[in-house]
């Protein structure tokens, strides 16, 4: 059981990781050094012996390996990123970067996404120091740069030019599953994160003939991309109900006495009310417009005209995903991954999925624990390519009405202090027996 002085850390290490202004703008305008060097001085305090590596100057990750009990064992990968999306003052309550210990919460950009695992990673390690404990298996701590963005100077840095630190880890922990999520009516339910869909970011071109904004143009590419944008954002996508996903569907169904007809996917999400949120952005892929730049001035056809998309794809769909865009963008617009990642899948029959979720049931018993598919991306789809099963493990026990996917990117980041002290006592628990 974790000590009194590992929940006093959590919150501390929490607030000193906040305060860490560690804002990835994208274009590799970040530092993460900082923070990097805060967590290491941690992880030293604990008798260990970190590595700080670096692709680009300032944009540093921290590797730290502890010695299991068990030479025998696989290693396991407990990851967390050191990197923040940005944050406008002016429309928080508090200031995003102050870590504000306020009414038993903690407020700030990361508070969520995730400087609250990073601090609980470190005060579980600190506490073990302290006890004298070791894991059973080799436990990899990494802190990442860059996430927020390619994950190139993080995750995917380390996996390529560094894959000897993870040597023997066969699995991996990190954002975002196992909170609470209430579904109005007392239930408590738990998603445990065993799947991500790919991620495929879109960068849509579509040309034309530049000239004068009063004459006819049937060649006009700011039209052109207009149709295609309009046809990606009005596509219904068919449903694609992954293993990982009717396995999330089957473990409701359950929890609401539903039968599981899989074959009515629809019909069973409106039968699960608002625990259909858990499900509903990952049974098909998706592609959402999300910027456009054409043109430069009013009464100029502009040459060239340019759009992004936010594309997801499930696990066995890329190849759907890849004809569905070549069909919507048509002939006169031509379409390019600007940043792709893998879809992913991790097995809810395994020994580790199963420790997670007794870890989970001790600490709350009232809750019940299902897997699901996140709808976007981890740094786990970087470390899969060292063959590491990754799964999405955060542990927080949250109260009714705190929506803690409003939290992810969004204003008023804030995580309360006993979430943080059952994601040390949660985290403790399972990684002493995985």
């Amino acid at each position: 059981m974790a000590d009194e002085q590992a929940l006093d850390e959590v919150v501390r290490f929490t607030s000193d990781l906040i305060r860490i202004d560690t804002t990835n703008r994208g274009g590799g305008d970040c530092r993460e050094r900082p923070a990097a060097e805060y967590a290491a001085e941690q992880l030293a305090g604990a008798g260990l012996e970190p590595m700080l590596l670096e692709r680009t100057e300032g944009r540093a990750n921290v590797v730290a390996r502890i010695e299991g009990s068990d030479p025998s064992a696989d290693a396991l990968l407990v990851h967390g990123h050191l990197d923040v999306v940005p944050a406008q003052a002016d429309d928080w309550s508090v200031h995003p970067f102050s870590g504000e210990v306020r009414d038993g919460v903690v407020w700030g950009r990361g508070a969520v996404d995730m400087k609250n695992m990073d601090a609980m990673i470190l005060a579980v390690v600190r506490g073990w120091a302290r006890e004298g404990i070791r894991p059973r298996r080799d436990v990899v701590v990494a802190f990442t740069a860059d996430e927020e963005d390619s994950a190139r100077d993080g995750a995917g840095f380390l996996a390529d030019e560094h894959p000897e630190l993870f040597e023997g880890c066969t699995e991996g922990i990190s954002e975002s599953g196992a909170f609470t999520f209430h579904d109005g009516s007392g239930r408590q339910i738990y998603p445990l994160a065993a799947g991500e869909r790919g991620t495929g970011w879109l960068k849509l071109s579509a040309r034309g003939r530049a000239g004068h904004g009063s004459k006819v143009n049937k060649e006009n590419a700011v039209t052109r991309l207009a149709a295609a944008v309009t046809r990606i954002g009005a596509y219904e996508w068919p449903l694609r109900p992954t293993a990982t996903v009717r396995a999330a569907l089957a473990g409701l169904a359950e929890v609401y006495g539903l039968d599981a007809d899989l074959s009515d996917v629809d019909g069973l999400l409106r039968k699960l009310g608002p625990a259909a949120k858990l499900v509903e952005s990952t049974v098909r892929n998706s592609a959402n417009p999300t910027m456009l730049d054409a043109g430069y001035k009013v009464n100029v056809i502009p040459g060239e005209a340019v759009a992004h998309v936010d594309g997801r794809f499930l696990p066995g769909a890329e190849d759907e995903f890849r004809a569905t865009l070549d069909r919507l963008t048509g002939p006169d617009v031509d379409w390019e991954f600007v940043h792709r990642e893998v879809a992913l899948e991790a097995p809810v029959d395994a020994p580790t999925y199963a420790r997670m979720r007794e870890a989970i049931e001790e600490f709350a018993p009232e809750g019940h624990v299902v897997p699901y598919c996140m709808s976007g991306g981890t740094d786990a789809k970087q470390f899969s390519r060292l063959g590491i099963t990754g799964y999405g493990f955060t542990p927080l026990e949250l109260p009714e009405g705190y929506d803690y996917q409003a939290m992810f990117h969004g204003v008023d980041e804030r995580v309360p202090v006993g979430a943080l002290h059952f994601g040390v006592r949660v985290l403790d628990r399972f990684l002493r027996t995985a």
